[in-house]
């Protein structure tokens, strides 16, 4: 049985962490909202127990997907930096329809968080470990 093969080292990069905190406290929320519907369905105050479920499970797909954004954000790897700066920007017209929709300071924070991250995703070193060092 071969252990997986080390992530690249390399050095500090602000950008790499942000990214990382952005993915994290995400997922984090995600995994909230999965609680929140799975409570309400043990209160029976969910109209349709399987669309409640269903959406659950959904909500969860994408909080596994983007905790796993953080995880490759903190091993250094280089493949996170797309998909989060697509994730981030699928955000920016929910949280413009929160403000919309007289959610302002919600809808407010989530076009922050996703500004934040795509410009955290970009800036972030994302290069081969053998063309840094060169």
């Amino acid at each position: 049985m071969t252990s997986p093969a080390p992530a690249p080292s390399r050095p500090r990069d602000p950008f790499r962490a942000v990214a990382a905190g952005i993915c994290a406290l995400q997922a984090l929320a995600l995994l909230g909202f999965v609680g929140f519907y799975l409570w309400e369905l043990t209160q029976d105050s969910a109209a349709d127990a399987t669309r409640v479920v269903m959406s659950a499970l959904l909500i969860l797909v994408f909080a596994v997907g983007i905790a796993a954004l953080a995880r490759g954000w903190l091993r250094g790897d280089n493949w996170p930096s797309t998909p989060t700066v697509v994730w981030n920007a699928l955000l920016l017209p929910v949280g413009w329809s929160l403000v919309q929709g007289d959610r302002g300071l919600v809808g407010a924070l989530v076009i922050l968080i996703a500004l934040v991250g795509i410009l955290a995703a970009i800036r972030a070193d994302t290069r081969d470990r053998d063309v840094a060092e060169e």
